[in-house]
């Protein structure tokens, strides 16, 4: 297993330098860190890349898709801006030195259509097989994001993101799994993540309220027996997002402080992932 921490959990915007986070992660003894890919350039991609490369970490990378490049779109003017975007994304991870790239990457957040989610679904499969070369290309796998139904329509359970990934075609694209929303949305959290076997290429970790992993009411041995049963041996992401008053919090409906302080919920949360695996 990888051990990192989501830059997200001290930035305020998206743009916010990341120099100063990757030291403090270094320092507490993470495998690497993930970086949003909002807000990114090519510039910007290289120095990061030399930055994290700089303090001994390892990078993933995450992304999402505006409205303006929806994937699942029935306009096709669309779905291309969406392929392109991603495709950018790919060349950003790479410059970055990432050889992951997840999140919601299926259609923008907050989109909802349920009448046509076939429809939808379809498309979203589609565009995405279309980015298989790139990804085959630069050596990156793709992880879909199964979100909660306040943040999406399209892929809620790992099972919805499992046969979304099936459905491109690609070895390359896989599913992207985070306790937050499986603890809403299965019924079984273990079952759903030994049924990801497989296609599972990512993992996220927080608490019930986004806080601490181990400080709230998520079963972590459920959890932990899922990816054992899925034979997981790749990053584990402390993705966290405690901060109130801030454009990111914003974004993620943050509308009180969760943790009191961001380096020290880290530092809560690595050792909590250590004895839990």
């Amino acid at each position: 297993m990888k051990f990192g921490v989501h830059a997200g959990l001290w930035m305020e915007q998206w743009t916010d330098p990341l120099e100063p986070i990757l030291d403090i992660v270094a320092d507490l003894g993470f495998d690497g860190v993930e970086v949003s890919l909002l807000g990114m350039d090519m510039d910007r991609a290289k120095g990061l890349g030399a930055a994290v490369k700089a303090r001994g970490l390892e990078v993933t990378c995450s992304d999402g898709l505006p409205m303006a490049a929806d994937v699942s779109s029935a306009d096709p003017d669309i779905r291309a801006a969406g392929l392109d975007h991603l495709r950018r994304s790919v060349r950003f991870a790479d410059a970055i030195g990432a050889r992951g790239l997840a999140g919601v990457v299926f259609a923008p957040w907050g989109a909802f259509d349920i009448a046509d989610k076939q429809g939808r679904t379809e498309r979203s499969a589609d565009t995405l097989s279309m980015l298989a070369p790139d990804l085959d290309e630069f050596g990156i796998d793709l992880g879909i994001e199964a979100l909660n139904r306040f943040e999406t329509d399209l892929v809620n359970t790992a099972a919805e993101g499992v046969a979304l990934a099936e459905a491109t075609g690609s070895d390359r694209i896989g599913v992207l799994l985070d306790t937050f929303h499986l603890n809403m949305e299965e019924k079984d959290i273990r079952g759903a993540i030994a049924n990801s076997a497989g296609k599972l290429v990512h993992f996220h970790v927080s608490d019930n309220d986004r806080g601490v992993p181990g400080s709230g009411h998520v079963p972590w041995a459920e959890a932990r027996e899922g990816l054992r049963d899925a034979g997981y041996d790749s990053w584990i992401v402390a993705e966290m997002f405690i901060k109130t008053g801030t454009p990111a919090g914003g974004d993620l409906y943050i509308w009180r402080d969760i943790e009191p302080d961001a380096t020290e919920a880290a530092r809560q949360a690595l050792a909590f992932l250590k004895g839990w695996l």
